[in-house]
Parts: structure tokens; sequence; C-alpha cells
């Protein structure tokens, strides 16, 4: 008989120690700890412990997961807030890199719009003056159109990354967000950068930031 019938045997009669309780106390097994042997039943005790361990570690991770997750979401609440109220397209720019700023901690932030539908009106509006409007590439047109979820990484796009100015010699990670018009096609993105590499990751999690392309795109569509 060997190891795996053993295995099987107790598993298929789980009295069998009820009915042999003495082995219980003649049993012996090697510490996982080291140190002597102990008994089946220390054993088993101590296998208890150490799953309840990894139970409690798994639980405070999750209570922490949720916890952050919440922190977004306020954060997220707060954007929308504080974009609602604005009656002028600069306006709600402002409040957008503020946001992103100061509630969310992101150091660098950039926007271009283009393929408005009332452009002409934007450029000699309130937000003539603003470089959200500058004009860009067909190269960063196709880039931003091509992207079917928000891009995390190193930034490996040269224009994008001179949005940011003086600082994006020093930006290790980006965000590139693409903003789409109630059709769906891409009009706009919104980038995001920081010193941090780790900051914005490829295999970092994006469901908020898609959310907050969405309601960066939603947002400007009363204007654009």
């Amino acid at each position: 008989m060997n190891a795996d019938e053993v295995a099987k045997y107790l598993l298929d009669n789980p009295i069998f120690f009820e009915d042999h309780t003495e082995l219980l106390t003649q049993l012996y097994l090697p510490n996982p700890h080291g140190g002597k042997a102990i008994a089946l039943a220390d054993r088993q005790v101590l296998a208890l412990r150490e799953e309840n361990k990894a139970l409690k570690t798994k639980m405070q991770e999750l209570i922490q997961f949720g916890e952050e997750n919440d922190a977004i979401t306020g954060k997220m609440h707060r954007l929308v807030i504080s974009v609602l109220p604005v009656a002028t397209l600069s306006e709600l720019l402002a409040e957008l890199h503020y946001a992103l700023r100061e509630g969310f901690a992101v150091p660098h932030t950039a926007l271009r719009i283009w393929s408005a539908r009332n452009m002409p009106a934007l450029l000699s509006g309130d937000a003539a003056d603003r470089e959200e409007l500058n004009s860009v590439s067909d190269h960063v047109k196709d880039y931003a159109s091509g992207l079917s979820r928000p891009f995390c990484g190193p930034s490996g796009n040269v224009e994008v990354a001179n949005w940011f100015g003086d600082p994006a010699a020093h930006v290790r990670s980006v965000a590139h967000i693409p903003l789409r018009d109630s059709a769906g096609a891409c009009n706009g993105l919104l980038a995001m950068g920081s010193e941090d590499v780790l900051r914005f990751y490829p295999d970092m999690g994006i469901v908020y930031l898609q959310r907050l392309g969405e309601l960066t795109s939603a947002a400007l569509r009363r204007f654009v």
C-alpha cells in the first residue's frame, strides 16, 4: 500500500481516528518550524493556527483594498461635484487639473482637445489661450484613437511627454486616457505623469482611470 492509497483510505474513512484514538498520541510528525517531532493532534492544531494566520492576512489585505477603493470613489465624487456647476470651458479645465493634482495627488497633468464640433468658437472664447486647445500632430491623434483602454507605463510618446513642459525630463511613468465624443470618436487625450516609476505601471488596475476618462469626456461635451 503506497502513500497515495493511505491518503485516499483516510479521506474515504473519516471515522478512522475515532475508532483508533490512541494513534493521535502515538503518531509523531516533523515540526514544520524545526525542532523535535510533534504529535499528530499538535500538528493539526499548528496547521489550523497557520491557516488562521493566513486568513487574517488575507482579510487585512481585503480591508485595505476596500478602504483604498472607498477613498478613490470619494475623490471621484468630489471631482463630479466640482465640475457640475462650471459655466465655461476654461473653468472646467481649471477644476479638472486642480482636482487631479490636489485630490488625486497627480503631480503633472496635461490635456489636449481636437476635432471639437465648435472649435472656431472655442478658439475665440474664454479658453482661447489655453494650451489644451493647441494643435497636435496626426501621429498623436492616431495614437490616442488606437487606445482601447488607458495606457500606463513609461512614456514612449515624445510629443505627449512634452506637454508636461519643463518637468517632462523627470517624469518616469504616465497614464494616457483617450477622450471621446458622443459618437465614440476620439477627440482628445488626458495625460498624467509622475516621477515615481511605480505610480503608473503596465499591469495596474485601470477601472478608475477608465471612469475618469468617461467623466472627463462627458463634462467636455457641454462645451466641445
